[in-house]
């Protein structure tokens, strides 16, 4: 079993087949190319696994962006109120709005090639399970 397989997260978050961990889920490997940028292999190059099982498959993978881009924002929030505590920035959430919405806009547009390809892998490995062929039957 390759190291990868035995790490679901790792391969999800490097979007990684979630049969095999082997092979990119995405036509281009490139996060921030964005020709073909959410373009999905129909099928696994390493296993053959069925990538879109079924039309409309990744849909459901707005749900998991949704929850990474409130964690997103979160984090910006976070990190605002901890640069205000040292001393390095003077922030407060209701008396500097424009500074925690232009932090968290920049944010979002910097890492939105990463966020959008991260739902699909994680929408992915959530409902694509590896094959019988490829479980552990234990004795």
């Amino acid at each position: 079993m390759s190291q990868s397989k035995k790490n679901a997260l790792y391969t999800a978050l490097t979007f990684k087949c979630p049969n095999c961990g082997e092979t990119s889920m995405f036509e281009n490997p490139s996060i921030y190319t964005f020709t073909n940028m959410g373009k999905t292999k129909d099928y696994c190059d390493h296993c053959g696994v069925n990538l879109k099982p079924e039309t409309g498959f990744y849909f459901g993978a707005a749900y998991v962006s949704w929850g990474l881009t409130v964690a997103l924002w979160i984090s910006v929030l976070v990190a605002l109120k901890i640069l205000d505590a040292i001393g390095l920035i003077k922030f407060g959430f209701l008396t500097h709005p424009v500074l925690f919405l232009s932090t968290g806009m920049i944010a979002t547009a910097v890492l939105f090639p990463y966020l959008f390809r991260l739902s699909r892998s994680v929408w992915a490995h959530m409902f694509i399970k590896p094959s019988a062929k490829d479980r552990k039957v234990s004795q």
